[in-house]
Formats: C-alpha cells, sequence, structure tokens
C-alpha cells in the first residue's frame, strides 16, 4: 500500500472547515475520476490554519496515477498554501 500526503498552511478556519466538508460531501459517490484511491483521511488543525491530507493507494501505479490527476485538482476552496506533497510506502496500517 502507498500513501499520498499532502499539507497546507495558512488557511483560515471557516475555510478549512468548508473545504473539507465539501470534499467529504463529494467523496460519498466514491474517488474522483482518475484517482484509484482506496481512502482518504484528513488531519486539521482549523485554528492553527494547517490540513494534512493522506491519500492511501492499493499500487505504486496507483499512486502514480492519482497524483498526476490530483495535481491538476485543487481544493474547492482556500484551504491555505499547499507546502508540500510527499509519498511513501505504507510500511503498516493499524486500526483499531
Amino acid at each position: 500500500m502507498y500513501a499520498r500526503v499532502v499539507k497546507w498552511e495558512g488557511g483560515s478556519a471557516e475555510a478549512i472547515r468548508e473545504s473539507i466538508a465539501q470534499i467529504e460531501e463529494n467523496s460519498r459517490s466514491g474517488p474522483p475520476e482518475g484517482v484509484p484511491s482506496t481512502g482518504f483521511t484528513f488531519l486539521a488543525d482549523p485554528e492553527g490554519g494547517k490540513v494534512i491530507a493522506i491519500g492511501m493507494f492499493a499500487t505504486e501505479e496507483d499512486l502514480q496515477k492519482g497524483h498526476a490527476t490530483l495535481e491538476q485538482m485543487s481544493p474547492p476552496t482556500d484551504m491555505g498554501t499547499r507546502v508540500s506533497v510527499e509519498t511513501y510506502e505504507v510500511a503498516a496500517d493499524i486500526r483499531l
């Protein structure tokens, strides 16, 4: 499994909450077209103006395809400035 981790900083609390709510609403029909993700996790510090988005992908090929598609997209509202995009091989995914 692979993860794409994106960080934003400098967003307003209201914009962060609205953006994540919109993303969550849009995800009810599945991932965006061209993004073969198995799921997304969003970590937010609205008062601190920070968001981390973690997209999970079953294969490296899916990660690369999803990354290419997501690079062409923008958050629905201003979540701040995107400060990094990193990819990782998932060493362990423990859910209790």
